[in-house]
């Protein structure tokens, strides 16, 4: 399962879809997770819906995608690019801590979890 967190710092969940600059990328094997890359997203684009669909772009090879902020229409077009949209649930949030509850939750996961797992497979 991989993840993208939009984030300054690689550390914490801290941006805002539309606004973040760089996502950074992991991934989940079993009770594992390692930091895969970071994705350049800073191109800036006028048109909304070309800025949103190029900052899916960058995350296209995720299942989930992990963030602070997201408005509805963009959280709409995640979805239907198949990304799981989902925000940070306090602030200062970190990274290591959201991908710890991940590994945790694969023991007994919720349904939208369990497609993934399914999918894994």
């Amino acid at each position: 399962m991989k993840i993208a967190f939009a984030s300054q710092d690689n550390i914490h969940v801290n941006q805002h879809f539309g606004w973040c600059k760089e996502f950074y990328i992991y991934e989940i094997k079993g009770s594992e997770f390692s930091f895969i890359k970071s994705v350049d997203s800073s191109i800036e684009i006028e048109d909304e819906i070309e800025k949103l669909t190029y900052k899916i772009e960058c995350c296209e090879e995720c299942d989930i995608l992990y963030v602070q902020q997201i408005g509805p229409k963009a959280s709409r077009m995640v979805q239907a690019s198949g990304i799981f949209p989902m925000q940070a649930s306090k602030e200062g949030e970190t990274i290591e801590d959201v991908l710890k509850q991940f590994i945790k939750m694969k023991d007994n996961p919720p349904i939208w979890m369990r497609r993934l797992l399914v999918n894994e497979q």
